[in-house]
Order: C-alpha cells, then structure tokens, then sequence
C-alpha cells in the first residue's frame, strides 16, 4: 500500500500553441518568377526546451527551408514554432522522450501548415513539408550524446 501512496500521477497539458518567430524572404524576386521552375530544396529542423516555472515546458521546432532554382535562391523560409506545456510526475528518464520527441511531434503540423502558408502567400508553389519521426531524431540525439564523452576521452 505504501508504494501506491507516493506514486505520483503524471499530467500532461496543452498551455498554449503559437507561432514565436517565422520569416520569408524573397531576394530573387520578381526575375525569380520569369525563370522555369526546377527548384531544390535544403531543409533544416532544430528544437529547444526551455524550463518555465511549476512544471511548465517551452518547447520551440525551428524550420529553416531554403529553395533554389537554377543554383539562386527562389526563397527563405524560418519558422518558429513554440507550445507551452504542462508536465509533471514524470520521471526524469520520461521527461527527455516528452520534451525530445512528444512534445515536438505535437507542433510540427502547425509549423507544417505555417510554412505552407507562407510559401503560397509568397507566390510561389505549395511546398508541404513530408512528416518528421521525432522518435528517431530523439534516439539519434541521445546515442550521440553516449558517443562524446568516449570520443573526448580519446583526444
């Protein structure tokens, strides 16, 4: 009975999802629009974690999308997509995957929806950005963590 006691419920809530930050920028344009369009696309993804107070998470995806046409750049799109969140009772090995993985997941279809917007708005063609597994990105983040110390051992 005593380990059910101390057993804490784990909460977890949505605060509030927003648009922190976004740019687009077009400095090709108007000749941009008058060449055949062939465009290449770089695409870049970062997140943060900001601890608030009483168990509140900032949780930030930053997209950056750049596209080429012909090696100039048709345009330049940086999204900043936030969400507070509530989390508590979780563990400390829980928290990591919530704020790596869940959490991110979570915001990425606003972000997607913003970019697309943006793109469209700017007189350019749709542009939607193909799902992101945060799981794995998570998983990859934590193996390179393991790697450092090891590799800083050896220099």
């Amino acid at each position: 009975m005593s380990e059910e006691n101390t057993a804490v419920e784990k909460q977890f809530a949505i605060q509030k999802i927003y648009t922190k930050d976004l740019s687009f920028e077009t400095p090709n344009s108007p000749k941009i629009f008058t060449e055949k369009w062939e465009p290449s696309v770089d695409f870049n993804l970062g997140t943060h974690v900001e601890s608030l107070e009483n168990a509140f998470f900032e949780i930030n995806i930053t997209i950056t999308i750049t596209v080429k046409n012909q090696d100039m750049v048709a345009y330049l799109v940086e999204v900043n997509q936030a969400g507070i969140f509530a989390l508590g009772g979780f563990t400390e090995q829980e928290m990591g995957p919530m704020v790596g993985s869940f959490c991110p997941n979570i915001l990425f279809p606003y972000a997607r929806e913003v970019v697309s917007d943006l793109v469209v708005r700017g007189g350019f063609p749709q542009l939607l950005l193909a799902p992101v597994n945060f799981d794995a990105l998570y998983a990859q983040h934590l193996q390179q963590l393991q790697q450092a110390p090891s590799s800083d051992a050896l220099n």
